[in-house]
């Protein structure tokens, strides 16, 4: 049933339009309230599947007028736009009138009468979305091969159309597809396998041109993948910038918006118009490169990780329960694995795991609380440590980005978004990532010479980044605070220049004639689906279980640290509590605990004065290091 009803919702309830005319304005009646409530009413968990995707399915195998949902970031927020709710259309020969309801679609039928009393203007919200950035490829790869929905090239195609083609400008991404069918790792990446070549000669494509006369504006540069106008009818002010979201809605690919574009440039006198070209543009790409999206329902993502439940975790108690018994066990495998990773580093292993597992569970003030940034000092750089590292935690979590602190990019990225008030639209920047995002700072690229502006102002956002989880926008004339939830791990020789929750020193247990060779050794394995999937499946649920502290152990936890103030009034300070407080969470959260016990207290006071231990004896070794 729902496959059918989905071709076009404007064949859901035809007979009620009457009732949207009757009405005149108000909120969803007649047959708008009823197909939303049948769309809702049937986009339960289990039928989700069935929804293609914009994430993994190309655009050209998607029928317009469609049901698909999109997994994506709201990155910026265009001005509210009026469309004619309903509107009459005349015929010409036999002067026969008849009623068309103008949601869910973005061009009229041919023959409107502009002078019919019947005409209803309404309001909707557009927002600009791309797909959630630093995705991972495991990710976008489990949720393509959960996809239930069987798609065929659309039958839209036409060969020949007037003004710019479908073909001309489409941007699709046949890689997701490839992936879904299957080719061997021999394979080129860049190469299209003959199913794909036949594909192209299908709906030919080059994504070099199409992206050269528009900017897609994603986040982070080399990105792939689709970004579309999703058109909100409702409740638009529940949504947010920098949102991650799941949007269900009806697709519009119609060939005529880009004809229209480019009658407007032809026939419009630009000094009688109040948008300027760059803004047009702006708000009416060629829809073979921005789909239209018709929202129907929106919901927000706590994650973006498949292997989790998309709902609570405490509405899933088969699942909690199944995987809090085996945390522990899991904890041991993961340790033992990141021990290896770190050169036989135990400790700093652990500290690693407390780190993937933080986030900012709340704010008082302008405190987040909750974030654990680490800086992983002694990296050796002969051998690609950090990188290495780096492509282990991406194998991990849902989302990350790598960011080489080299001199050329501190002052070349633009890691700030910035307002674009000519094209009114937000430029985005390299910092606007969704929640939970690991990013990872390559800290040994840094090599001597000078920061100029843009290297001191993008230097200047990481630390607000890293102390405050924000960032300042720039608005030109001012800068806008932005919260966000982004764990920061920086990888450095010596100490970082940049602030941190926490430092460790690695201390490797591989003799420096043989690191080299180790390192090669640390391989990422993703076919050992089975192993790293528990991982996974663990880094997520450690991150969005609740923790609470009882009155006991508050008491208890206080004492402690009036006796540790009595033993080294000097040594420990506030901040030690308050670092203290956060690796005990951490570490009950680890193991599966929801609460602090007297044991995961002591376990954090012992694994805290082991790093500022070596911190200090390798300040005595090496006196130059801060």
């Amino acid at each position: 049933m729902l496959s059918s009803a989905s071709t076009n919702i404007l064949t859901v309830c035809p007979s009620l339009v009457s009732t949207i005319a009757a009405s005149q304005s108000g909120p969803a009646t007649g047959w708008e309230a009823k197909a939303l409530e049948f769309f809702k009413e049937q986009l339960k968990e289990d039928v989700q599947a069935t929804v293609p995707s914009l994430n993994d399915v190309p655009l050209h195998y998607l029928k317009p007028n469609s049901l698909v949902k999109f997994r994506c970031l709201v990155q910026d927020m265009f001005d509210p736009e009026f469309y004619m709710g309903v509107y009459e259309t005349v015929d010409p020969s036999t002067n026969a009138k008849m009623l068309h309801c103008g949601k869910y679609r973005d061009v009229a039928e041919c023959g409107v009468d502009f002078n019919s009393r019947n005409i209803v203007t309404a309001e909707r919200q557009t927002f600009y979305c791309v797909p959630i950035p630093g995705e991972n490829q495991w990710v976008k790869e489990r949720y393509a091969g959960a996809s239930q929905a069987r798609q065929l090239p659309s039958t839209s195609y036409v060969p020949s159309r007037q003004k710019r083609s479908y073909e001309e400008d489409e941007d699709m991404d046949v890689q997701p597809q490839k992936q879904r069918e299957g080719h061997s790792a021999s394979q080129s990446p860049t190469e299209p396998s003959s199913d794909c070549k036949r594909q192209e000669t299908e709906a030919p494509s080059s994504q070099a041109a199409t992206s050269s006369h528009l900017d897609l504006n994603f986040p982070l540069p080399g990105e792939k993948g689709p970004s579309c106008l999703v058109k909100v009818y409702e409740n638009w002010d529940g949504f947010k910038l920098n949102d991650t979201l799941e949007v269900y809605g009806i697709l519009s690919v119609s060939p005529a918006l880009s004809a229209l574009v480019d009658e407007k440039d032809d026939l419009i006198d630009p000094t009688e118009c109040m948008e300027t070209a760059e803004e047009q543009r702006v708000r009416s790409p060629p829809a073979s490169l921005v789909p239209r999206l018709h929202v129907l329902y929106a919901k927000p993502l706590s994650h973006n990780n498949p292997l989790l439940p998309c709902t609570r975790l405490e509405d899933n108690g088969a699942f909690l329960s199944s995987t809090l018994s085996e945390m522990a066990a899991v904890r041991e495998e993961l340790l033992s694995y990141f021990t290896h990773v770190c050169l036989g580093d135990a400790l700093a292993a652990e500290y690693l795991i407390l780190h993937l597992i933080s986030t900012v569970y709340a704010r008082r003030d302008v405190l987040p609380l909750g974030k654990f940034t680490l800086n992983l000092s002694g990296c050796p750089t002969a051998p690609p440590y950090a990188e290495r590292l780096y492509q282990i935690i991406q194998q991990l979590v849902p989302s990350s980005h790598y960011l080489g602190m080299s001199l050329q990019n501190m002052n070349q990225l633009r890691l700030v978004p910035k307002k674009d008030y000519i094209a009114n639209r937000l430029t985005s920047g390299t910092l606007q990532l969704s929640q939970n995002t690991s990013l990872f700072l390559d800290e040994t690229q840094l090599e001597q010479g000078q920061l100029d502006t843009t290297g001191v102002r993008n230097v200047t956002a990481m630390g607000n980044l890293i102390s405050w989880q924000k960032v300042d926008y720039d608005f030109n004339y001012h800068q806008m605070e932005f919260p966000c939830n982004i764990n920061v791990l920086v990888a450095s020789e010596g100490r970082s220049l940049l602030p941190s929750d926490c430092h460790i020193h690695l201390q490797p247990q591989v003799s420096s004639s043989h690191v080299e060779e180790y390192i090669r050794s640390v391989h990422v394995h993703p076919q050992v689906s089975s192993q790293l999937n528990k991982f996974r499946v663990y880094l997520g649920v450690a991150r969005l279980l609740d923790y609470s502290i009882s009155d006991d152990v508050t008491k208890s936890v206080e004492e402690d640290f009036v006796e540790m103030r009595k033993d080294d009034p000097q040594g420990v300070s506030a901040e030690d509590l308050h670092r203290l407080l956060v690796v005990a969470r951490l570490l009950s959260l680890s193991l599966g605990h929801t609460s602090l016990s007297r044991d995961s207290w002591l376990r954090a006071k012992h694994i805290e004065t082991l790093r500022r231990s070596r911190i200090e004896q390798h300040k005595s070794v090496n006196g130059n290091e801060p």
